[in-house]
């Protein structure tokens, strides 16, 4: 089962004092962060045997609006897990990918059955972050091989050759973890990355984005369930979220603003942007800064780093998650195969390496794209030039094939798999 208490180890793991050589192995791997990407190893490693121990800062899942559209390249290995009918129950496809042209009203449909002949998969799934965590957790339950730490905050790491030491503050008290490895998963602000000396090298936007939980009945209006609204001044992201009828509304604005009277100007916002007049209901915001970042290395020693730790990019088309969540179906049992003495630890400098690779030459770029196109449109001829690229990809079979093939790049080979083996 999955341990989520918040009681403190016994004393003696709680000795700042006590050395390498005494402590006792607390797992096999450590996890920091309890996110999508941090779970999703976690289940991959206990189903393989693995000993684990997730440690989270939070005191459960966070309810926040974040990520919720997941690339059809993802669902093999969410299957592989056993999580991809459960995606499907809790969520639901996704068919199409709308573009909206808000100043002339023009819809650009793009087909996703467009690669049926290519995958099992010619689709996307709609589910929330705090939904798939859900999910993930609920599997890890199966498994009394992995445990989850919550209320837990690490402060230090110190590896040596025969394992790794992490220190961490649980109300209030310190508590000590020794492991074989570490898997850094905490986000873009990963205590992680930074222990190791990994440098964090790219750009913050100038703008930040705004995402909004609503309930509004878009599909009265004929609006899909994935939509960018394209336009310089009202660019956003309009998807559905929960069969209830919960709806993500994202925006973006300037980021040397003040965060005063934000709920304002969403409401502004909606006023503008909403296809009818009937009334609506708020449920959450959440306001982020944007990056496009990629760490200099995934591997130090006995620490790999994966998901937002590792890059951070613009979530204009989704591929944030998603990213992590393929760094995932690699890594971990990448990592499993090493602690069994499969392959050579050299192994994991190759998941470094190509999963470095497919963000900075696909994820990356392509986020950057497709946010300057939703967002940023606002050169005459150029927009000419992509609306004229969009009408072409949406009713030209190869090059609609083509365009959605660009997020399949990101996925990297199995490094313990022969290619082709389930």
């Amino acid at each position: 089962m999955v341990v989520a208490s918040s009681e403190p180890p016994p004393a003696t793991a709680l000795t700042r004092e006590i050395t390498v050589a005494q402590k006792q192995k607390d797992c096999t791997v450590l996890i920091v962060g309890a996110g999508p990407v941090g779970m999703i190893n976690a289940l991959g490693l206990a189903r393989a045997g693995v000993d684990v121990i997730v440690i989270e800062t939070h005191p459960g899942i966070v309810p926040d609006p974040r990520a919720m559209t997941y690339h059809w390249t993802v669902h093999e290995g969410m299957e592989r897990l056993g999580l991809l009918d459960d995606m499907l129950t809790e969520g639901f496809k996704v068919p199409e990918m709308c573009y909206r042209i808000f100043a002339t009203g023009e819809v650009i449909r793009l087909d996703i059955g467009a690669i049926g002949d290519y995958t099992p998969y010619p689709y996307a799934i709609s589910l929330g972050q705090d939904q798939l965590e859900a999910l993930v957790f609920k599997h890890m339950a199966d498994y009394p091989n992995v445990r989850i730490h919550w209320n837990t905050t690490m402060t230090e790491l110190v590896q040596d050759a025969h394992g790794v030491t992490v220190t961490a503050e649980r109300n209030g008290q310190p508590v000590t973890y020794r492991a074989d490895w570490v898997i850094g998963a905490d986000g873009g602000r990963s205590r992680v990355r930074k222990a190791i000396g990994v440098e964090f090298p790219g750009m913050t936007w100038s703008q930040r984005f705004i995402a909004t939980n609503v309930v509004y009945d878009f599909e009265k209006y004929g609006w899909s369930v994935v939509n960018y609204l394209v336009d310089p001044e009202y660019g956003a992201v309009v998807a559905k979220v929960t069969r209830s009828g919960i709806w993500r509304v994202t925006f973006s604005e300037d980021a040397s603003g003040t965060l005063e009277g934000i709920e304002d100007r969403i409401r502004a916002f909606y006023a503008r942007v909403f296809p009818g007049p009937e009334p609506y209901e708020l449920k959450l915001y959440s306001v982020y800064n944007m990056h496009q970042r990629c760490a200099e290395k995934l591997r130090v020693g006995r620490v790999m780093l994966a998901g937002d730790a590792a890059h951070l990019t613009n979530p204009t088309n989704g591929f944030g998650l998603v990213s992590g969540m393929l760094d995932s179906q690699v890594l971990y049992e990448a990592l499993a195969a090493v602690v069994k003495g499969v392959v050579d630890a050299d192994v994991l400098d190759q998941y470094s390496r190509d999963r470095r690779r497919a963000f900075e030459e696909i994820a990356s770029p392509s986020s950057v794209e497709t946010k300057r196109l939703v967002f940023h449109s606002d050169d005459p001829e150029r927009f000419k030039a992509d609306l004229e690229r969009m009408r072409r990809v949406a009713s030209e079979p190869e090059l609609l094939r083509q365009q959605l093939m660009i997020g399949h790049r990101m996925q990297t080979p199995s490094l313990v798999r022969p290619a082709g083996a389930a």
